[in-house]
């Protein structure tokens, strides 16, 4: 089965500029999508897709290929769907991957999990999600609690799924079927979702984002592991 990640880079962003250049512990944040796309050990090839060929400098520094998208394939309003379906048929294969640069602390691990769950379910469509087990409402209205009862424990709650968008991938044939028939095809065929980490929950959008991610990955790379410490005070409490 022939799998191809690719890995999309706009130089525009309307929220932070050059996103994808901005360094996470003294790297570009898109160098760590590429990382973990080439040690999942899932795919055949890698390759950056940009509007730009500044990053075709980045795709050589990681030995990975650079695809140089149309002009009109690079504006802020241009549809994911045309995207994908210009780089199907410009590199075909079985599966296609888009490894999302604005989830820099997900593993090349996770996404060899992602993939495999989506050969297991025989999907033709997934999106990574985050699991949210915290009481919501849509207009005004209960998504998944009830108010005419006694108060749901979170942990007794069905989460909720926001997108994460770390990993979407499509079967491209059934891809482009739809898409040449509908003139869209994000969610085609067989649809499923898969949830990952916490830390790859955290999506940069922002500064703040940057900050965060930042803070984290120079801890996961310390000499040091993290601890857990109580308060002196829980001794007092003996095994409870």
């Amino acid at each position: 089965m022939d799998i191809i990640a690719m890995v999309p880079a706009r130089t525009g962003s309307t929220r932070l500029k050059m996103k994808n250049l901005a360094l996470i512990n003294d790297k570009p944040l898109i160098s760590y999508a590429i990382e973990a796309a080439k040690t999942s050990g899932v795919f055949s090839r890698v390759v950056v897709n940009s509007d730009n060929g500044v990053f075709a400098e980045i795709a050589k520094r990681h030995g990975v290929e650079f695809y140089l998208r149309p002009v009109e394939l690079g504006s802020s309003t241009t549809k994911s769907d045309d995207v994908v379906y210009d780089f199907m048929l410009k590199y075909p294969s079985d599966i296609l991957v888009w490894v999302n640069t604005t989830s820099p602390l997900q593993t090349g691990q996770e996404i060899m999990k992602v993939i495999n769950y989506f050969v297991k379910e025989d999907l033709d469509t997934l999106v990574t999600v985050k699991n949210e087990r915290v009481h919501c409402v849509y207009e005004g209205k209960p998504v998944n609690f009830k108010m005419d009862e006694v108060f749901a424990q979170t942990q007794d709650l069905e989460p909720v799924q926001p997108f994460v968008y770390s990993i979407m991938m499509w079967r491209n044939k059934i891809f482009i079927d739809t898409f040449e028939r509908k003139g869209y095809a994000l969610f085609c065929g067989k649809v499923g979702y898969y949830p990952v980490s916490k830390e790859t929950a955290i999506i940069i959008k922002t500064e703040e984002d940057l900050m965060l991610a930042d803070s984290i990955m120079r801890k996961r790379n310390s000499s040091s592991n993290y601890e857990l410490k109580y308060d002196e005070l829980v001794k007092s409490l003996g095994d409870v």
